[in-house]
């Protein structure tokens, strides 16, 4: 009997702390969107996150949405060419990369880049006691460290899914006119006839709540790192992975929100 009592108490252990960790992320998360509304507001702080988080990961998102329409093109080219249905090639391309690669890749890319330089800023400040000087010198740290960027998160990825979103469908355009024999004109005719309102919009909402959740994620472990230089380092690795997971798994519920009928 003891060993399956044994068992039951470390699945139950296991549980409790999987609690406990989501508790903490969620009260960190209602805190930092409490300050966010509530003054003061640091512009200068949101203007220097939304460099970090926007105009610098732009070559990055851009590269990576570029190549990734070119190679969708490809691709559906060929798959489709087996059922004689070439022409779908420019609905494909533009709904899946309005809907789901342009927020998604920009996502991943922007919590490799920002998410790492998040949690190892703000975790080497932990570990050298700077954020506690903050609060000595009567300067919320959530609000001063973590609003800023949490709202240029949920600004700043957008802003980048449009531009992916633009160069993903100029990278297929530019594949099926070059090399695979489109008429441009009816290239660019089929796409616009076939892609909605709701295609772009859902993509910008996922974006912004991807946003949201890198800067959460780099955030939440830079501010609760401990033990030194390995400390920061053991954040910045949970910061990237954690987000990418919260956003390929907020991917499917918004996809399910957005498209199920």
């Amino acid at each position: 009997m003891t060993a399956p009592l044994d068992w039951l108490a470390a699945l139950g252990a296991g549980a409790i702390r999987v609690c406990r960790i989501v508790g903490s992320i969620v009260l960190f998360a209602l805190s930092g969107l409490s300050h966010i509304v509530r003054p003061p507001f640091y512009g200068r702080l949101f203007g220097r996150a939304m460099m970090e988080i926007g105009y610098y990961s732009l070559p990055v998102v851009a590269l990576t949405a570029l190549f990734t329409g070119m190679v969708l093109a490809l691709q559906s080219s060929t798959g489709l060419s087996r059922f004689s249905a070439e022409t779908a090639m420019p609905t494909l391309v533009v709904l899946s990369i309005t809907r789901e690669l342009g927020p998604v890749l920009a996502g991943l890319m922007v919590a490799g880049r920002v998410g790492a330089a998040m949690a190892a800023e703000i975790g080497t400040m932990r570990v050298t006691d700077q954020i506690d000087a903050l609060t000595t010198l009567s300067t919320a740290p959530m609000k001063y460290l973590v609003a800023p960027r949490l709202l240029a998160g949920i600004v700043a990825l957008p802003l980048l899914v449009v531009v992916a979103d633009i160069l993903g469908v100029f990278g297929g355009f530019f594949v099926a006119t070059a090399k695979l024999g489109f008429n441009p004109s009816t290239y660019i005719a089929t796409t616009l006839s076939n892609m909605q309102t709701q295609d772009v919009v859902s993509g910008l909402v996922k974006a912004g709540v991807f946003g949201f959740l890198i800067a959460l994620m780099g955030c939440y472990h830079g501010y609760n790192s401990r033990g030194g230089a390995q400390g920061v380092g053991a954040a910045t690795t949970l910061a990237v992975v954690s987000a990418s997971v919260l956003i390929l798994a907020f991917d499917y519920f918004l996809s399910e929100l957005f498209f199920v009928r």
